[in-house]
């Protein structure tokens, strides 16, 4: 195995669909680790972390988004979440425990790796030197790309990879107004889907987070049928 073989941990307690997945994703380059419930998945990434976690929404004990919950405590690697089609409340929620992407069931493993890849991409890719020392500001928000830190002022706001990815792109393009589908090409790396609400929760995240740090949330403007716009002139009065 190249030592620069993706190694991936899925945690899915259908046991048909997981060898399938394991041996397609294997067959794409990728080392995979299958295991069929959430407690024994935690334990196996606090022992040896995976570059990314396949995770099942319903699973037996515990939950998938309990292990979430419980797995950004204490690690910050990518999560892909498995969801019941239709669910749109799990998407939702997934989001909102710091899920990096999500695909409902039943889905293309073909759509899997694509995913993985872009996450991966993401998550390991060297920065070229220019933006490994860039400083993105915006009224009272600075955003340390190299250090992947938000602040308001001198206080640092916790934000997951996938937020701050948003946050990104709404200070490149200060007083832009940038449409969900671009939003979502440009923070999450692939096209908008039918009835996608992934930026719409990211959004709603930032806002709250800026809110607690007291930011105005008004200052990430929502325009009914446009998209979003980072408003520096809210920013610049709070």
């Amino acid at each position: 195995m190249s030592p620069a073989t993706p190694r991936l941990l899925l945690v899915d307690d259908d046991a048909g669909l997981a060898a399938m997945l394991r041996e397609f994703l294997e067959l794409q380059g990728f080392s995979v680790d299958v295991l069929h419930n959430a407690e024994d998945g935690l334990a196996r990434i606090d022992a040896d972390p995976p570059d990314l976690l396949v995770l099942d929404v319903m699973l037996p004990g515990m939950s998938g988004f309990e292990a979430l919950k419980e797995l950004r405590s204490r690690h910050e690697l990518p999560v892909v979440m498995l969801t019941a089609r239709g669910e749109e409340s799990e998407r939702i929620l997934g989001l909102m425990g710091g899920a990096d992407d999500y695909l409902p069931k039943p889905f293309s493993p073909l759509e899997l790796a694509a995913r993985i890849r872009a996450i991966l991409k993401r998550s390991h890719s060297e920065p070229p030197a220019a933006r490994s020392s860039e400083t993105l500001t915006a009224g009272p928000l600075r955003l340390d790309l190299r250090r992947c830190e938000l602040q308001v002022g001198d206080a640092p706001v916790a934000v997951t990879a996938a937020e701050m990815r948003v946050i990104e792109q709404l200070m490149r393009h200060p007083d832009e107004v940038l449409s969900r589908a671009r939003l979502t090409e440009l923070a999450l790396d692939r096209p908008i889907e039918a009835y996608d609400r992934s930026i719409d929760t990211l959004i709603s995240k930032l806002r709250r987070k800026l809110a607690d740090a007291g930011i105005a949330a008004a200052c990430i403007r929502g325009l009914r049928g446009h998209g979003y716009v980072l408003d520096t002139a809210v920013l610049n009065k709070s």
